[in-house]
């Protein structure tokens, strides 16, 4: 290959690239733009935050949003911006650990649940009713009350939490997937060579079932940070000085009409991150050839 020939080949790559970025919904593609600002935000933060998050003095409490201070300075005197930037892979990670643990446990369970069938699968889809028929909110403070107080504000807690609320959502659509790909002929195939049923789901339920997973997965996410929000702010997340987002805004909640600055740096942070994945997952839907409803928990 001559050496005028190895642009020519990259650049065809690059071309390739952008004519199939440009097929793209365009749903996708702003969630995908919000959540690449997010995740470079969520790994450089901490190494360029003008402040440690729970450095204080960092200015003049509640003295509102300035260029130093764009999101305010707390009752303690600590850089709202920098405790949100630092906050922002403790959200993330959170938020992604646990929709994993919940789809790797959802995808399990309603796999072999559809491709079994019978009074198994009637157990276990009565079970999963039942912690269906909770509200997801509810199921989780339920989660922590019974796990102790010692346990309280313990991140492993909240990843398990996220898990055991959105594993029977996610098993509900890996059960649907199964019963229909277990009458293909290939599934018979392999029930015929004597394959064990956790061959076959490993080798061919799984398979075929990625594309309804991946898109469960991207919609449990974007919910997430909501529900991992949503128990910092009532007090039952994680523990201060920690900054996580819903817990911001529950300790500053009080100084909205004093410094509101310090409620919206949080809120629309969060916020944006619900838009950004919920935007992803609703291209992601779309390239995929699936239906999602995004309001549906």
């Amino acid at each position: 290959m001559t050496a005028h020939e190895i642009p020519a080949s990259a650049s065809r790559r690059q071309n390739r690239w952008l004519s199939l970025w440009r097929q793209t919904p365009m749903s996708f593609r702003i969630g995908a733009v919000i959540l690449i600002l997010h995740l470079l935000v969520a790994v450089t933060g901490p190494f360029w935050a003008p402040y440690g998050y729970s450095q204080m003095g960092a200015g003049i409490p509640l003295s509102g949003a300035t260029w130093l201070h764009p999101f305010g300075i707390d009752q303690l005197g600590r850089d709202v911006f920098s405790r949100v930037v630092h906050g922002s892979h403790i959200v993330i990670l959170l938020s992604l650990s646990g929709t994993l643990l919940g789809l790797f446990i959802g995808a399990v369970v309603g796999l072999f649940s559809g491709y079994v069938g019978g009074w198994i699968d009637e157990v276990i889809q009565r079970f999963l009713e039942a912690l269906i028929s909770i509200p997801f909110l509810v199921l989780a403070l339920i989660a922590i009350t019974a796990a102790g107080s010692e346990a309280s504000g313990n991140p492993l807690l909240v990843v398990l939490v996220v898990a055991l609320v959105y594993a029977p959502r996610i098993a509900r659509m890996a059960r649907a997937a199964a019963i229909d790909i277990a009458t293909r002929d290939f599934v018979t195939v392999a029930r015929l060579r004597g394959e064990s049923a956790w061959s076959v789901m490993r080798r061919e339920l799984l398979p075929n079932a990625s594309s309804v997973l991946l898109v469960e997965f991207a919609l449990r996410a974007g919910y997430a940070p909501v529900l991992i929000g949503s128990l910092g702010f009532l007090g039952f997340g994680l523990r201060p000085p920690t900054p996580e987002w819903g817990l911001m805004i529950s300790e500053n909640r009080a100084l909205l009409i004093v410094s509101p600055a310090t409620v919206l740096g949080p809120g629309l942070s969060l916020a944006s991150l619900v838009v950004g994945l919920n935007l992803f997952t609703e291209g992601l839907a779309r390239i995929l050839g699936r239906t999602v409803k995004l309001g549906n928990q």
